[in-house]
């Protein structure tokens, strides 16, 4: 059974860009993808500037929806948690260029939280995501 997903933006919720505000999934499998920061395949963080840290923490999700057989218009569902909203927001215009590049214009249902800390150090930022395949 091919995967079927229904974007769900009720026009009463409003103006929405850059996420989705439900999606309706019919599918065979859900995969759940722990949370990736932005290391390589080093286990460095790859930069200590925000967008950086979010290209290379969203690159490591879409690795492992790969692995599974599915690509970026799979991701059903993303959180990401930030140490700084207003550090986020800044960098909004980059972090929307690398999530362009990575995942096109499929933009799945999102939340941003502002954490107090993450566990590896040195990251700004934690990515958790939901495929549908």
């Amino acid at each position: 059974m091919p995967q079927r997903l229904e974007f769900l933006n009720p026009p009463e919720l409003g103006k929405h860009v850059g996420f989705s505000h439900g999606l309706r999934v019919q599918s065979n499998d859900l995969l759940f993808v722990a949370g990736q920061v932005g290391w390589n395949a080093q286990s460095k963080i790859v930069s200590a500037e925000f967008a950086a840290q979010f290209e290379q923490a969203l690159a490591n999700v879409l690795a492992v929806v790969r692995q599974a057989g599915g690509g970026p218009e799979n991701v059903v569902r993303l959180t990401i948690y930030v140490l700084d909203c207003d550090e986020y927001t800044a960098s909004l215009k980059a972090v929307g260029e690398a999530y362009r590049r990575l995942m096109g214009r499929h933009y799945p249902a999102m939340t941003l939280v502002e954490v107090r800390r993450l566990v590896e150090e040195g990251a700004r930022l934690e990515l958790e995501a939901t495929a549908a395949l």
